[in-house]
Protein backbone atom coordinates (compact mmCIF):
# COMPACT_ATOMS: atom_id res chain seq x y z
CA UNK A 1 0.00 0.00 0.00
CA UNK A 2 1.47 3.56 -0.97
CA UNK A 3 2.51 5.88 2.35
CA UNK A 4 0.12 8.03 1.24
CA UNK A 5 -3.09 5.61 1.73
CA UNK A 6 -1.63 4.08 4.78
CA UNK A 7 -3.47 4.45 8.22
CA UNK A 8 -2.27 6.91 10.48
CA UNK A 9 -2.26 3.91 13.20
CA UNK A 10 -1.88 0.08 11.88
CA UNK A 11 -5.09 -1.90 12.74
CA UNK A 12 -3.98 -4.77 15.18
CA UNK A 13 -6.23 -6.62 13.47
CA UNK A 14 -7.50 -7.02 9.59
CA UNK A 15 -11.15 -7.01 9.75
CA UNK A 16 -11.12 -4.15 12.50
CA UNK A 17 -14.35 -2.09 11.77
CA UNK A 18 -16.10 -4.69 10.48
CA UNK A 19 -19.34 -5.11 11.64
CA UNK A 20 -21.25 -8.37 11.13
CA UNK A 21 -24.86 -9.74 11.54
CA UNK A 22 -25.20 -13.22 12.31
CA UNK A 23 -28.58 -14.05 12.08
CA UNK A 24 -28.10 -17.66 11.36
CA UNK A 25 -28.16 -20.81 13.90
CA UNK A 26 -26.51 -23.91 14.91
CA UNK A 27 -23.84 -24.35 12.31
CA UNK A 28 -22.55 -23.00 9.05
CA UNK A 29 -23.26 -19.20 9.44
CA UNK A 30 -22.47 -18.96 12.99
CA UNK A 31 -19.10 -20.58 12.11
CA UNK A 32 -18.88 -18.53 9.38
CA UNK A 33 -19.32 -15.28 11.60
CA UNK A 34 -16.70 -16.71 14.35
CA UNK A 35 -14.09 -16.94 11.52
CA UNK A 36 -14.56 -13.42 10.69
CA UNK A 37 -14.91 -12.84 14.52
CA UNK A 38 -11.55 -13.74 14.71
CA UNK A 39 -9.54 -11.68 12.64
CA UNK A 40 -11.54 -8.65 14.09
CA UNK A 41 -15.10 -7.86 13.07
CA UNK A 42 -17.17 -7.34 15.32
CA UNK A 43 -20.08 -9.70 15.05
CA UNK A 44 -23.80 -9.26 16.85
CA UNK A 45 -25.79 -12.63 16.93
CA UNK A 46 -29.12 -12.02 16.75
CA UNK A 47 -31.75 -14.69 18.19
CA UNK A 48 -35.06 -15.47 19.26
CA UNK A 49 -36.13 -14.06 23.05
CA UNK A 50 -36.20 -17.38 24.96
CA UNK A 51 -35.67 -19.52 22.89
CA UNK A 52 -31.97 -18.56 20.68
CA UNK A 53 -30.45 -20.69 18.53
CA UNK A 54 -31.41 -24.16 18.22
CA UNK A 55 -27.73 -25.53 19.13
CA UNK A 56 -27.39 -23.49 22.51
CA UNK A 57 -26.84 -25.83 25.10
CA UNK A 58 -24.29 -28.49 23.10
CA UNK A 59 -20.97 -28.64 23.75
CA UNK A 60 -20.18 -27.40 20.33
CA UNK A 61 -22.25 -23.52 20.62
CA UNK A 62 -19.02 -22.40 22.44
CA UNK A 63 -17.23 -23.56 20.15
CA UNK A 64 -18.74 -22.38 16.32
CA UNK A 65 -20.19 -18.88 18.18
CA UNK A 66 -16.86 -17.65 20.51
CA UNK A 67 -15.95 -14.29 20.20
CA UNK A 68 -19.78 -13.17 19.28
CA UNK A 69 -22.17 -10.47 21.05
CA UNK A 70 -25.76 -11.85 21.56
CA UNK A 71 -29.22 -9.70 21.17
CA UNK A 72 -32.28 -11.24 21.11
CA UNK A 73 -35.12 -9.84 18.81
CA UNK A 74 -38.20 -11.19 17.37
CA UNK A 75 -39.19 -11.78 13.71
CA UNK A 76 -42.03 -11.78 13.44
CA UNK A 77 -43.11 -8.85 15.35
CA UNK A 78 -43.13 -5.71 13.75
CA UNK A 79 -41.28 -3.86 16.24
CA UNK A 80 -38.63 -6.58 15.95
CA UNK A 81 -38.30 -6.09 11.99
CA UNK A 82 -37.93 -2.34 12.50
CA UNK A 83 -35.01 -3.16 14.82
CA UNK A 84 -33.22 -5.56 12.56
CA UNK A 85 -33.41 -2.95 9.80
CA UNK A 86 -31.71 -0.37 12.35
CA UNK A 87 -28.97 -3.27 13.23
CA UNK A 88 -28.56 -3.77 9.49
CA UNK A 89 -28.20 -0.27 8.57
CA UNK A 90 -25.23 -0.24 11.03
CA UNK A 91 -23.79 -3.25 9.54
CA UNK A 92 -21.24 -4.16 7.15
CA UNK A 93 -21.61 -8.06 6.55
CA UNK A 94 -25.25 -9.59 7.11
CA UNK A 95 -24.77 -13.65 7.61
CA UNK A 96 -28.01 -15.91 7.61
CA UNK A 97 -28.76 -19.44 6.95
CA UNK A 98 -32.50 -19.88 6.36
CA UNK A 99 -34.47 -21.52 4.04
CA UNK A 100 -34.32 -19.72 0.75
CA UNK A 101 -36.08 -16.83 0.45
CA UNK A 102 -37.06 -16.69 4.68
CA UNK A 103 -36.25 -12.87 4.46
CA UNK A 104 -38.70 -12.16 1.61
CA UNK A 105 -40.61 -13.72 3.72
CA UNK A 106 -40.16 -12.12 7.15
CA UNK A 107 -40.01 -8.66 4.64
CA UNK A 108 -36.66 -7.85 5.52
CA UNK A 109 -35.22 -8.88 2.08
CA UNK A 110 -31.23 -7.99 1.40
CA UNK A 111 -32.12 -5.74 -1.73
CA UNK A 112 -34.71 -4.13 1.09
CA UNK A 113 -32.48 -3.93 3.29
CA UNK A 114 -29.72 -1.84 0.62
CA UNK A 115 -32.29 0.66 0.08
CA UNK A 116 -30.66 2.49 3.63
CA UNK A 117 -27.38 0.59 3.44
CA UNK A 118 -26.54 0.03 -0.04
CA UNK A 119 -23.37 -1.44 0.31
CA UNK A 120 -24.76 -4.38 2.91
CA UNK A 121 -23.00 -7.44 2.09
CA UNK A 122 -25.43 -10.45 2.73
CA UNK A 123 -24.26 -13.99 2.93
CA UNK A 124 -27.03 -16.47 2.46
CA UNK A 125 -26.17 -20.18 2.98
CA UNK A 126 -28.97 -22.48 2.63
CA UNK A 127 -29.45 -26.27 1.76
CA UNK A 128 -29.77 -25.39 -2.11
CA UNK A 129 -28.85 -22.24 -2.69
CA UNK A 130 -31.79 -19.04 -3.17
CA UNK A 131 -32.48 -20.29 -7.24
CA UNK A 132 -32.76 -23.40 -8.86
CA UNK A 133 -35.98 -25.74 -8.53
CA UNK A 134 -34.92 -27.82 -5.39
CA UNK A 135 -34.64 -23.91 -3.81
CA UNK A 136 -37.39 -24.43 -0.85
CA UNK A 137 -36.39 -27.96 0.11
CA UNK A 138 -34.79 -27.94 3.68
CA UNK A 139 -31.27 -29.49 3.74
CA UNK A 140 -28.53 -30.45 6.39
CA UNK A 141 -25.45 -31.13 6.61
CA UNK A 142 -25.86 -34.91 5.70
CA UNK A 143 -28.37 -34.06 3.24
CA UNK A 144 -25.28 -32.26 1.21
CA UNK A 145 -22.94 -34.73 1.59
CA UNK A 146 -24.94 -37.18 -0.09
CA UNK A 147 -26.52 -35.05 -3.56
CA UNK A 148 -22.70 -33.88 -3.77
CA UNK A 149 -21.53 -37.11 -4.65
CA UNK A 150 -19.06 -37.71 -1.42
CA UNK A 151 -20.85 -40.36 0.28
CA UNK A 152 -21.09 -42.11 -2.40
CA UNK A 153 -17.43 -42.52 -2.55
CA UNK A 154 -16.82 -42.88 1.23
CA UNK A 155 -16.36 -46.57 2.31
CA UNK A 156 -16.15 -49.94 1.01
CA UNK A 157 -17.37 -51.70 -2.41
CA UNK A 158 -19.42 -54.35 -0.69
CA UNK A 159 -20.90 -52.26 1.80
CA UNK A 160 -23.12 -49.51 2.30
CA UNK A 161 -21.94 -45.87 1.51
CA UNK A 162 -20.52 -44.41 4.68
CA UNK A 163 -20.94 -40.66 5.87
CA UNK A 164 -17.22 -38.86 6.62
CA UNK A 165 -17.09 -37.95 10.31
CA UNK A 166 -16.67 -34.52 10.65
CA UNK A 167 -19.57 -31.95 9.13
CA UNK A 168 -17.89 -31.29 6.08
CA UNK A 169 -20.75 -29.06 4.50
CA UNK A 170 -21.45 -27.23 7.11
CA UNK A 171 -18.37 -26.19 7.84
CA UNK A 172 -17.10 -25.96 4.35
CA UNK A 173 -20.01 -23.49 3.84
CA UNK A 174 -19.06 -21.19 6.46
CA UNK A 175 -15.22 -21.16 5.37
CA UNK A 176 -16.53 -20.54 1.46
CA UNK A 177 -19.23 -18.12 3.15
CA UNK A 178 -16.32 -16.28 4.93
CA UNK A 179 -14.09 -16.04 1.51
CA UNK A 180 -17.49 -15.11 -0.28
CA UNK A 181 -17.96 -12.19 2.64
CA UNK A 182 -14.67 -10.55 1.73
CA UNK A 183 -14.42 -10.87 -1.74
CA UNK A 184 -17.85 -9.02 -1.82
CA UNK A 185 -16.58 -6.76 1.03
CA UNK A 186 -13.41 -5.67 -1.30
CA UNK A 187 -16.03 -4.67 -3.61
CA UNK A 188 -18.07 -2.94 -1.59
CA UNK A 189 -14.94 -0.75 -0.98
CA UNK A 190 -14.08 0.00 -4.54
CA UNK A 191 -17.39 0.73 -5.67
CA UNK A 192 -19.49 1.26 -2.36
CA UNK A 193 -21.92 -1.59 -3.61
CA UNK A 194 -23.14 -4.32 -1.55
CA UNK A 195 -24.33 -7.29 -3.00
CA UNK A 196 -25.73 -11.05 -2.10
CA UNK A 197 -23.44 -14.14 -1.71
CA UNK A 198 -25.27 -17.33 -2.33
CA UNK A 199 -24.14 -20.66 -1.01
CA UNK A 200 -26.07 -23.79 -0.74
CA UNK A 201 -24.16 -26.31 1.06
CA UNK A 202 -23.57 -29.33 -1.35
CA UNK A 203 -21.83 -26.55 -3.48
CA UNK A 204 -18.86 -26.22 -0.94
CA UNK A 205 -18.88 -30.10 -0.80
CA UNK A 206 -18.85 -30.51 -4.49
CA UNK A 207 -16.09 -27.43 -4.97
CA UNK A 208 -13.92 -29.50 -3.44
CA UNK A 209 -14.48 -33.46 -5.52
CA UNK A 210 -11.69 -32.65 -7.29
CA UNK A 211 -11.29 -34.03 -10.84
CA UNK A 212 -14.26 -36.66 -10.09
CA UNK A 213 -16.76 -34.34 -12.93
CA UNK A 214 -13.32 -34.10 -15.01
CA UNK A 215 -13.31 -37.59 -15.07
CA UNK A 216 -16.87 -38.47 -15.70
CA UNK A 217 -16.88 -35.77 -18.76
CA UNK A 218 -13.76 -37.27 -20.47
CA UNK A 219 -14.77 -41.37 -20.45
CA UNK A 220 -18.35 -41.64 -18.59
CA UNK A 221 -15.85 -42.94 -15.22
CA UNK A 222 -18.00 -43.42 -12.16
CA UNK A 223 -16.31 -44.01 -9.53
CA UNK A 224 -17.44 -46.48 -6.70
CA UNK A 225 -16.21 -47.22 -2.99
CA UNK A 226 -12.38 -48.34 -2.58
CA UNK A 227 -11.90 -48.18 1.08
CA UNK A 228 -8.51 -46.29 1.17
CA UNK A 229 -7.33 -47.02 -2.15
CA UNK A 230 -7.60 -43.59 -4.79
CA UNK A 231 -7.10 -44.94 -8.44
CA UNK A 232 -3.17 -44.35 -9.32
CA UNK A 233 -2.07 -42.77 -5.91
CA UNK A 234 0.25 -45.64 -4.81
CA UNK A 235 2.10 -46.69 -2.47
CA UNK A 236 -0.76 -44.71 -0.04
CA UNK A 237 -2.94 -47.01 2.97
CA UNK A 238 -2.85 -47.24 6.35
CA UNK A 239 -0.66 -50.05 8.21
CA UNK A 240 -1.68 -51.70 11.54
CA UNK A 241 1.64 -52.04 13.61
CA UNK A 242 1.79 -54.39 16.52
CA UNK A 243 0.63 -52.50 19.55
CA UNK A 244 -2.87 -51.69 17.68
CA UNK A 245 -2.33 -48.12 15.96
CA UNK A 246 -2.18 -47.52 12.31
CA UNK A 247 0.17 -45.39 10.75
CA UNK A 248 -0.48 -43.30 7.53
CA UNK A 249 2.28 -44.18 4.68
CA UNK A 250 2.16 -41.90 1.51
CA UNK A 251 5.31 -42.17 -1.04
CA UNK A 252 3.53 -41.18 -4.05
CA UNK A 253 6.30 -40.19 -6.10
CA UNK A 254 9.42 -41.84 -7.69
CA UNK A 255 11.68 -40.45 -5.01
CA UNK A 256 9.50 -41.11 -1.82
CA UNK A 257 9.27 -44.75 -3.09
CA UNK A 258 12.81 -44.80 -3.33
CA UNK A 259 13.16 -43.71 0.49
CA UNK A 260 10.33 -46.33 1.57
CA UNK A 261 12.02 -48.98 0.27
CA UNK A 262 15.39 -47.91 1.75
CA UNK A 263 13.37 -47.33 5.41
CA UNK A 264 11.82 -50.46 4.82
CA UNK A 265 15.07 -52.48 4.09
CA UNK A 266 14.54 -53.31 0.70
CA UNK A 267 16.34 -51.42 -2.06
CA UNK A 268 15.83 -54.26 -4.59
CA UNK A 269 11.60 -53.26 -4.76
CA UNK A 270 12.81 -50.25 -6.53
CA UNK A 271 13.97 -52.02 -9.40
CA UNK A 272 11.23 -54.83 -9.52
CA UNK A 273 9.40 -55.47 -12.11
CA UNK A 274 6.12 -55.57 -10.51
CA UNK A 275 6.97 -51.95 -9.24
CA UNK A 276 8.68 -50.15 -11.92
CA UNK A 277 7.54 -48.33 -14.33
CA UNK A 278 5.15 -46.81 -12.21
CA UNK A 279 2.39 -47.62 -14.24
CA UNK A 280 3.25 -51.26 -13.05
CA UNK A 281 3.23 -49.99 -9.63
CA UNK A 282 0.10 -48.30 -10.21
CA UNK A 283 -1.05 -52.16 -11.03
CA UNK A 284 0.52 -53.76 -8.51
CA UNK A 285 -0.82 -51.70 -5.61
CA UNK A 286 -2.03 -54.66 -3.64
CA UNK A 287 1.35 -56.33 -3.42
CA UNK A 288 3.14 -53.38 -3.01
CA UNK A 289 0.39 -53.00 0.01
CA UNK A 290 0.77 -56.59 1.16
CA UNK A 291 4.43 -55.44 1.57
CA UNK A 292 3.98 -52.46 3.50
CA UNK A 293 1.72 -54.71 5.95
CA UNK A 294 3.66 -57.21 6.36
CA UNK A 295 6.48 -54.96 7.11
CA UNK A 296 4.66 -52.74 10.16
CA UNK A 297 2.79 -55.75 11.14
CA UNK A 298 5.34 -56.85 14.21
CA UNK A 299 6.80 -53.23 14.68
CA UNK A 300 5.23 -50.88 17.07
CA UNK A 301 3.69 -47.68 15.75
CA UNK A 302 6.98 -45.75 17.23
CA UNK A 303 9.53 -48.24 15.52
CA UNK A 304 7.50 -47.70 12.42
CA UNK A 305 7.51 -43.97 12.41
CA UNK A 306 10.71 -43.61 13.40
CA UNK A 307 11.91 -45.52 10.03
CA UNK A 308 9.38 -43.63 7.99
CA UNK A 309 11.12 -40.15 9.48
CA UNK A 310 14.69 -40.94 9.17
CA UNK A 311 14.25 -41.48 5.50
CA UNK A 312 12.01 -39.03 4.96
CA UNK A 313 9.13 -40.33 3.99
CA UNK A 314 5.78 -38.76 4.56
CA UNK A 315 3.67 -40.50 7.33
CA UNK A 316 2.06 -40.21 10.40
CA UNK A 317 -0.13 -41.96 13.25
CA UNK A 318 -3.75 -42.33 12.56
CA UNK A 319 -4.65 -39.93 15.51
CA UNK A 320 -7.19 -40.56 17.98
CA UNK A 321 -8.78 -37.23 19.36
CA UNK A 322 -6.79 -37.80 22.72
CA UNK A 323 -3.80 -38.41 20.22
CA UNK A 324 -4.07 -34.87 18.66
CA UNK A 325 -4.98 -33.19 22.11
CA UNK A 326 -1.37 -34.17 23.28
CA UNK A 327 0.71 -33.80 20.38
CA UNK A 328 3.78 -31.54 20.85
CA UNK A 329 3.47 -30.02 17.16
CA UNK A 330 -0.16 -29.49 17.25
CA UNK A 331 0.52 -27.23 21.00
CA UNK A 332 3.62 -25.59 19.15
CA UNK A 333 1.24 -24.22 16.28
CA UNK A 334 -1.35 -23.30 18.96
CA UNK A 335 -4.39 -25.52 17.78
CA UNK A 336 -5.68 -26.66 20.68
CA UNK A 337 -7.34 -23.68 23.12
CA UNK A 338 -8.95 -23.80 26.23
CA UNK A 339 -12.08 -21.27 25.74
CA UNK A 340 -14.57 -20.68 28.95
CA UNK A 341 -18.26 -21.15 28.22
CA UNK A 342 -21.33 -20.68 30.85
CA UNK A 343 -22.49 -24.05 30.54
CA UNK A 344 -19.69 -26.23 30.63
CA UNK A 345 -16.42 -24.34 32.13
CA UNK A 346 -13.18 -24.44 30.42
CA UNK A 347 -13.75 -26.26 26.92
CA UNK A 348 -10.75 -27.34 24.86
CA UNK A 349 -11.50 -25.94 20.97
CA UNK A 350 -9.44 -26.02 17.83
CA UNK A 351 -7.07 -22.82 17.51
CA UNK A 352 -7.24 -19.86 14.70
CA UNK A 353 -6.84 -20.84 11.68
CA UNK A 354 -5.03 -19.83 9.24
CA UNK A 355 -2.07 -17.69 11.10
CA UNK A 356 -0.85 -13.90 9.75
CA UNK A 357 1.93 -13.02 10.44
CA UNK A 358 1.42 -9.46 11.28
CA UNK A 359 -2.31 -9.59 12.27
CA UNK A 360 -3.13 -13.12 13.99
CA UNK A 361 -6.42 -13.69 14.89
CA UNK A 362 -7.62 -14.53 18.32
CA UNK A 363 -10.81 -15.49 20.10
CA UNK A 364 -11.88 -11.81 21.83
CA UNK A 365 -14.60 -13.92 24.16
CA UNK A 366 -16.49 -17.01 25.03
CA UNK A 367 -19.81 -17.28 23.25
CA UNK A 368 -22.55 -15.27 24.43
CA UNK A 369 -25.27 -15.91 26.86
CA UNK A 370 -28.45 -15.28 25.75
CA UNK A 371 -29.41 -11.34 24.37
CA UNK A 372 -26.17 -10.91 27.18
CA UNK A 373 -25.38 -7.77 24.67
CA UNK A 374 -28.97 -6.55 24.33
CA UNK A 375 -28.61 -3.04 26.40
CA UNK A 376 -24.84 -2.56 24.55
CA UNK A 377 -26.53 -2.73 21.36
CA UNK A 378 -30.02 -1.30 22.08
CA UNK A 379 -28.97 1.52 23.95
CA UNK A 380 -25.31 1.95 22.82
CA UNK A 381 -25.49 1.27 19.07
CA UNK A 382 -28.87 2.08 18.13
CA UNK A 383 -29.26 4.48 20.71
CA UNK A 384 -32.48 3.45 21.83
CA UNK A 385 -33.46 5.64 25.30
CA UNK A 386 -34.27 3.60 28.30
CA UNK A 387 -38.39 3.69 27.82
CA UNK A 388 -37.86 2.20 24.67
CA UNK A 389 -35.98 -0.15 25.32
CA UNK A 390 -38.01 -1.48 28.53
CA UNK A 391 -41.38 -1.37 26.23
CA UNK A 392 -39.44 -3.57 24.19
CA UNK A 393 -38.97 -6.00 26.36
CA UNK A 394 -42.19 -5.72 27.95
CA UNK A 395 -43.49 -6.55 24.68
CA UNK A 396 -41.75 -9.65 24.23
CA UNK A 397 -39.81 -7.92 20.58
CA UNK A 398 -36.16 -8.68 22.44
Amino acid sequence: MPATLRRMTEPTSPLEGVRVINAGQILAAPYCSTLLGEFGAEVIKVEQPKIGDANRGNVSFAQDNRGQKSVTLDFNHPDGKVLFRRLCDKADILVENFRAGALEKWGIAPDSLRETNPGLVAVRISGWGQTGPYKDKGGFDRVALAFAGITALTGYEDRPPVRPGYFVADYGSGIFAAFGALTALRYRDLTGKGQDVDLALYEAVWRMSGAHVANFGLNGEERGRHGNYFKGVVPAEQFETSDGAYIVINATTQRAFVKLCDAIGRPELVTDERFTPRANLQRNHEAIHAILAEWCRPRTYEECQAAMDAYGVPATKVNLIGDIVADPHVHAREQVLTVESDDYGPVLQPGITPKLTLTPGRVRSRAPRLGEHNEEVYLGLLGLDRAEYDHLVSEGVI
